[in-house]
């Protein structure tokens, strides 16, 4: 998942953005709500992390511009207010959950999997389709009898992928999603990456199509 983080303490980002990355996320910082706005604008998120005070305004200013935009990406709210009306207040601006500081790493990063599971509208751990099952929490795809621990982007591009079935993913698409915004990216990186996941297919049912000059699209074989 690509996350967006918008927290101005150094030292709490720092923290969250390694512990995200080390679960294999792609994560981007923002300390203030002006480098928020242009990440938002440019990168798409499947989760906004959004601290309340910040020092060119307030978080929930951010939220309200988000949800009026019709943006739905979900947003958990990071605040030091421990009032039950401050936590409703954001919730009622459209947040999808908080987390109140000082919080532990275990229970954000748990809050972020409930959001995302709700988000998509399954409950479920794992995915069954074309001959595979795959947990995407895990890191762990299983084709036949075989089960198989996928590297954090090869995880990434598959849980892409069985999220938009029948979507062409253009290679600059996928390369916003799996990197985070100042990665050195090499030119060929999509295709490795394409090239390692299909391997893994390639005993089910589901196959990679390149589609020239559009992307990529996942398909049932034929």
């Amino acid at each position: 998942m690509k996350f967006l983080l918008v927290e101005d303490n150094i030292d709490l980002a720092n923290a969250v953005c390694s512990r995200m990355r080390l679960d294999g996320h792609v994560i981007d910082h923002a300390s203030k709500l002006d480098d928020a706005t242009a990440f938002v604008a440019t990168q798409e998120y499947d989760l906004i992390l959004l601290d309340i005070m910040l020092p060119d305004g307030d978080g929930r200013d951010f939220l309200k511009r988000h949800r009026a935009s019709h943006l739905d990406t979900p947003v958990i709210v990071l605040t030091a207010r421990s009032q039950v009306s401050d936590r409703i207040g954001s919730l009622d601006l459209g947040a999808d959950d908080y987390v109140t500081k000082p919080f532990d790493h275990a229970e954000l990063e748990a809050r972020c999997r409930a959001v995302l599971r709700r988000k998509s509208g399954n409950a479920k751990t794992t995915i069954e389709v074309g001959g595979i099952v795959f947990d995407p929490l895990a890191g762990h795809l299983t084709v036949g009898d075989e089960t198989v621990s996928l590297r954090n982007r090869e995880l990434r591009l598959l849980e892409l992928f069985i999220n938009a079935p029948g979507q062409v993913f253009s290679k600059q698409k996928l390369t916003d999603r799996l990197f985070a915004y100042d990665d050195d990216v090499s030119d060929n990186a999509i295709e490795v990456y394409v090239g390692r996941l299909r391997k893994h297919l390639e005993p089910s049912d589901l196959k990679i199509t390149t589609l020239r000059g559009l992307g990529y699209r996942l398909d049932h074989a034929s």
